[in-house]
């Protein structure tokens, strides 16, 4: 869709998602950290305190994961690795030189952003499925102690990459100028889809 000097690049429901999806992580990160070491056990107030905290946490879990996988459901068919992609990879110091004269042009989404969305699928997959068993208002007496332990590792290594990537996310959102208005208004100038995803700013002229 376009309109004037702005293209949009995310519908509203796309947003609110997003933003649900980001206030659940900002909320579990916090009181993941307060449960992984005492140093940030300060950290359990952002959910009303330890009791709390741990009632809430899995609950915001299973509805952060799936706000992201409706999300991640929508967004599949545009973040299959093309041929293209590989291409931009191969010249990622281009990149960070903002040599992107040099560029492959490339789609909606850029090699980075997409491995970024597999990493993210795969570390909430194992967060989900890691969590359910030790979660111990329902399901950890089901599971032998051994099985506990190696879900608990799991859970805390899983939940420490999707922190380290979301931070990546987050820094490369602002380092591009112009990416942070694509998730507040739903839009992003002509110059800027042309210049950073000229694939996909066609694919909207042709519609």
């Amino acid at each position: 869709m376009t309109q004037g000097n702005e293209v949009q690049r995310y519908a509203t429901n796309e947003r609110i998602n997003h933003w649900f999806t980001a206030i659940c992580f900002v909320l579990l990160a916090a009181s993941g950290l307060a449960f992984f070491h005492p140093t940030f056990w300060s950290l359990s107030a952002v959910l009303g305190g330890g009791e709390t905290s741990r009632f809430l946490h899995p609950i915001l879990g299973v509805l952060m994961f799936l706000s992201f996988f409706i999300f991640a459901i929508q967004k599949l068919g545009d973040n299959v690795m093309k041929s293209y992609d590989w291409q931009w990879m191969g010249r990622f110091g281009d990149v960070l030189a903002n040599r992107d004269d040099n560029m492959p042009e490339i789609g909606k989404y850029n090699a980075a952003q997409k491995l970024m969305y597999w990493f993210t699928f795969l570390f909430m997959i194992m967060l989900l499925v890691s969590g359910v068993v030790i979660w111990r208002q329902f399901f950890s007496h089901m599971f032998t102690i051994d099985t506990l332990r190696l879900a608990a590792l799991v859970h805390a290594v899983s939940g420490v990459l999707l922190i380290i990537t979301i931070i990546v996310h987050i820094y490369a959102a602002i380092w591009v100028k112009g990416t942070m208005s694509a998730i507040t208004k739903g839009t992003v100038t002509r110059a800027w889809a042309k210049h950073h995803h000229p694939l996909w700013y066609r694919s909207l002229e042709n519609k």
